[in-house]
């Protein structure tokens, strides 16, 4: 079986933590992602709801038992169509 590449992946459901951030409100939010557009994620965090630009982000996941950082422009994607370039 072959490993699929972090930012090829379904992240809604994922836990997630902000490293970098062009916006100082948002530098290490934690929380899981409950939502995914072609621009923004919605992740739920201890403290509500948050929307923020993929863009201007550095994220970082557990994925496979790995810690990994992904620049958000790298996942500036409609999610369907990130998915999509797997295959």
């Amino acid at each position: 079986m072959h490993a699929i590449p972090l930012s090829k992946d379904e992240l809604i459901g994922k836990q997630v933590s902000i490293t970098d951030c062009r916006d100082p409100g948002f530098q290490h939010v934690m929380g899981i992602i409950i939502d995914e557009t072609k621009h923004m994620f919605v992740i739920k965090t201890a403290q509500g709801m948050k929307h923020i630009a993929k863009d201007i982000a550095t994220f970082q996941f557990e994925y496979q038992g790995i810690i990994t950082q992904v620049r958000g422009s790298t996942l500036c994607y409609r999610p369907e169509d990130r998915i999509k370039k797997t295959r």
